[in-house]
């Protein structure tokens, strides 16, 4: 059974649907923050999973808009990057991107060394390293897709959906705990709400939003003249990597020459638009069938990354914030984004500053952090590690 664009389009509607009533229904869904397209797109390859059982049927979807909408996304998170608000986080952004560059490094040296170990291609240490764990499921289907195209590995954008899901989950599980044991009832007490909710963002308009659609636009048609005019060069970035790069430049080029707004709370929903109908379409490639052989080592590789992102958070990030009560919200959040997703972070965060009162370091640095710098550090520190020969054919 194939269906075409508009068929693949209305299927990914329909996953959307579904899981919204799930999250709904089933609360560890919402409480862990599984996306409505992971959720909806796991049922869904339950159901794809039966019928091939069944009778043998396989839904072949059209990749025809999978592309454009993962491009879409990544130049909203370059638009989201406003410089000017970049640099009022100081020194404690520094120090904080001090500590995560190199965690990036050694998370994928510890899936690759976990792969080997296990007796498979090395490439899975990268899809249960930082491809999906820092980089979530957008980054994760887009080396997947790359993994896919260059080195013939079937079954990895199921991996890789499945890897960035389970941490997800546990990057949710473990930040309130770890930043309950580092306050130890050191953390002061107030009052009411945090103060992130102080901070929420202008809500979106239409207006805003079709401004938002036609510079999205515009970034994928110079991300396209970009990647195409650096093609030769010895080390090639990913294409959606110039997606991001020109999002950077309209933001604080472009749209300010011009004097045109750009609305944050636009730019998150175009983006997260174009992201959860992206992976909805990618949930609905997946075969449960093919992911037998791989799914014990990936397990072993996301709980081993788990432990490490732990540890890490402990000894090298709380002290490096100051040890004090920022610093464990920050540590709290760093495990959310470590493991899982800026969205997770903020609810650890969340968690903990409802509890003990306002972080405002903490929930400047993390967010900026989270929403910006770690999917450009992510996506320099993989372009390099690519070059490696142990990731050879």
């Amino acid at each position: 059974m194939t269906l075409d664009s508009t068929g693949t389009l209305a299927l990914a509607a329909a996953i959307l649907l579904a899981g919204r009533f799930l999250n709904a229904g089933i609360g560890p869904l919402a409480r862990y923050n599984i996306p409505q397209p992971i959720s909806g797109g796991l049922a869904f390859a339950l159901l794809a999973a039966v019928l091939y059982a069944w009778g043998g049927l396989v839904i072949e979807t059209s990749g025809t808009l999978r592309a454009p909408l993962l491009l879409a996304f990544f130049a909203s998170v370059g638009l989201s990057a406003d410089l000017g608000r970049l640099r009022k986080g100081g020194p404690k952004l520094v120090l904080f991107l001090i500590c995560v560059v190199p965690f990036l490094m050694a998370q994928n040296a510890l899936g690759t060394g976990m792969a080997i170990l296990l007796d498979q291609h090395p490439l899975i240490g990268l899809v249960g390293g930082s491809v999906t764990l820092v980089g979530g499921h957008g980054t994760g289907a887009a080396y997947a897709r790359i993994f896919e195209e260059t080195h013939s590995l079937a079954g990895v954008m199921g991996l890789a959906m499945a890897s960035a899901t389970i941490g997800l989950v546990l990057g949710g599980v473990v930040g309130g705990p770890v930043a309950q044991y580092l306050l130890r009832g050191r953390a002061p007490v107030a009052a009411g709400p945090a103060a992130a909710a102080a901070n929420a963002p202008e809500p979106a308009t239409t207006e805003g939003a079709i401004v938002t659609t036609c510079l999205v636009m515009f970034c994928l048609l110079l991300g396209g003249v970009l990647a195409a005019f650096t093609a030769s060069l010895p080390v090639a970035l990913p294409d959606f990597l110039w997606c991001l790069f020109a999002g950077v430049l309209v933001r604080n080029l472009a749209a300010p020459l011009i004097r045109l707004p750009v609305s944050d709370a636009s730019v998150d929903l175009v983006g997260s638009t174009a992201l959860a109908l992206f992976l909805a379409m990618t949930m609905a490639t997946i075969r449960l069938w093919e992911l037998a052989a791989l799914a014990g080592p990936l397990m072993a590789i996301v709980a081993a990354q788990a432990a490490f992102a732990v540890l890490y958070g402990v000894v090298v990030v709380y002290r490096a914030m100051g040890r004090d009560y920022e610093a464990a919200v920050a540590t709290a959040g760093f495990l959310g984004f470590s493991m899982g997703a800026t969205a997770t972070a903020i609810a650890n965060m969340q968690a903990v500053a409802n509890r003990y009162g306002p972080a405002p370091v903490a929930f400047l640095v993390v967010p900026l952090t989270g929403a910006f710098f770690i999917d450009l550090a992510n996506a320099l520190v993989l372009t390099g590690a690519l070059t490696l020969p142990v990731f050879g054919e």
